[in-house]
């Protein structure tokens, strides 16, 4: 059966794999053979990453005929063996098994903009056309010196053993790949570039799966600041995470949101539910400073400031490879490959992008201003301009302590609050004059308690946040 007739084939998988049967081989396809060897193989995979990425389809002849695979669970041990050969191992999405008319075929996708240059028992190859090719020795050089030598994240994490990786969240994540078939906890790891090939945590491992992440990697920790206007200021909420990378995300995800106004917009006469910002573009840029951070540069962790009107993210190291403020939305280039793939694998982000370009569409869609990027001295900046003060809150905001059984005073106090960023005791007395300034302080303490509100100051100048 030839890959040109696909109508034969239908239906397929997705319009992806469409589009590869269509073209057929070629620079950005290649179809192999089961029986090709872990050694041939790797040497496609190689010349693949060498050049900017594609996707082997195993179980097809080369002349493009569908033959299928007699046994699936081998041929992927096969692409994971081959991606093993390859020098540094090649980290890579988990080969996926497509039928094609009840036909068994593989799909190995070598993501673009990978960090290195790969090598197989001392040969180096590149794709070209639609045959793989030695690297000349002048483009070798040019290839080593725009990709730089191995990355940070790919390096042993000096002194740690497998003691300090937490082998429950390893499991979990284990559990939850499909594709992996009798490969240890440990074999995983060494594929997804956590654990050496003899064996020690690299700083991957550490960052994504450590006990303690801080004690090897200094400054891997994430800060967040939530301020009660547009500038610094003295008075503010701060939180440090120290933790593994998707608790990171998590927890920071956590604190922006129950941080942000949640109200209402007026759009002509209808009344539309918000968030002060789209949620989603918030856990994207939260997601991309924990991924693509410098994580070599020590004793400078992500710090995130929240403002009355703005979200600033920060991370450490200026952008990596060919990406510019520019051509951040087109370029692509992973510092931290094998970070990038595990939290792809968790959910957090797509294999093969950066997500800016989705965080571009939300923002335009809740009439926003786009993402502002920047580059300074030593990192990376994205800020977020919200709803703010186009948000209507009251009405809104109010479900979200409706469970707490507030009394009607303090329910009016929230709304104030939510509506003007801040509450003092003459303003609550003003809003309720009819009870007592004793009432007022029990009302406020309440709320303290309830870990709604976080009192501010002393004496006159106490004034009441959101927490």
């Amino acid at each position: 059966m030839s890959l040109d007739r696909t109508r034969e084939i239908m239906p397929l998988a997705s319009d992806e794999f469409l589009t590869l049967l269509t073209h057929g081989p070629g620079p950005r396809t290649v179809f192999h053979p089961e029986r090709v060897t872990p050694g041939r193989l790797a040497n496609t995979l190689m010349a693949l990453a060498n050049a900017d990425g594609g996707t082997v389809l195993l179980g097809v002849e080369r002349n493009g005929k569908v033959v299928g695979l007699k046994d699936p669970a081998t041929a992927r041990a096969k692409a994971m063996q081959a991606a093993l050969l390859c020098d540094p191992p090649l980290i890579t999405p988990l080969p996926q098994v497509v039928t094609v008319n009840r036909r068994k075929i593989l799909t190995i996708t070598v993501p673009p903009g990978l960090p290195h240059v790969y090598s197989v028992r001392g040969k180096y190859l590149i794709r070209a056309g639609r045959r793989n090719r030695a690297i000349p020795p002048a483009q070798l050089r040019q290839l080593l010196l725009e990709r730089g030598e191995t990355g940070f994240e790919a390096l042993p994490a000096s002194g740690a053993t497998l003691d300090d990786l937490d082998w429950d969240k390893v499991e979990r994540y284990v559990a939850s790949l499909e594709g992996v078939g009798d490969l240890s906890p440990q074999e995983v790891l060494q594929k997804r570039g956590c654990l050496t090939a003899d064996g020690r945590p690299t700083n991957a491992g550490i960052l994504l799966f450590g006990r303690e992440p801080g004690r090897f990697v200094q400054g891997c920790e994430v800060i967040l600041v939530r301020y009660a206007g547009t500038e610094m200021g003295d008075q503010y909420l701060r939180e440090e995470i120290r933790d593994t990378l998707p608790e990171q995300i998590r927890r920071a995800e956590a604190f922006l949101v129950s941080n942000m106004r949640v109200g209402a917009r007026l759009a002509g006469l209808e009344r539309e539910e918000r968030t002060e910002y789209p949620v989603e573009v918030v856990r994207e840029a939260v997601v991309n400073a924990v991924a693509h951070r410098d994580y070599s540069i020590r004793g400078e962790e992500i710090r995130v400031f929240m403002f009355a009107d703005r979200i600033e993210v920060y991370s450490p190291g200026r952008l990596p490879g060919p990406v510019t403020v520019d051509n951040i939305v087109e370029e692509r280039f992973s510092r931290n490959v094998a970070i990038v793939q595990v939290l792809a694998d968790m959910g957090f982000i797509e294999r093969l992008g950066y997500g800016i370009d989705r965080m571009i569409r939300l923002m335009e869609a809740e009439g926003l201003p786009a993402p502002v990027f920047q580059e300074t001295a030593n990192g990376f900046k994205v800020t977020l301009y919200g709803h703010g003060e186009a948000l209507i809150s009251e009405a809104v905001d109010r479900r979200r302590w409706a469970h707490l059984r507030l009394n009607e005073r303090q329910e009016k106090a929230l709304a104030y609050l939510a509506e003007r960023g801040r509450i003092t005791n003459r303003e609550y007395q003003e809003l309720c004059p009819d009870v007592s300034a004793e009432t007022i302080r029990r009302d406020l303490a309440d709320l303290v308690a309830k870990d709604l509100l976080l009192k501010i100051g002393d004496k006159r100048a106490t004034y009441y946040i959101f927490k």
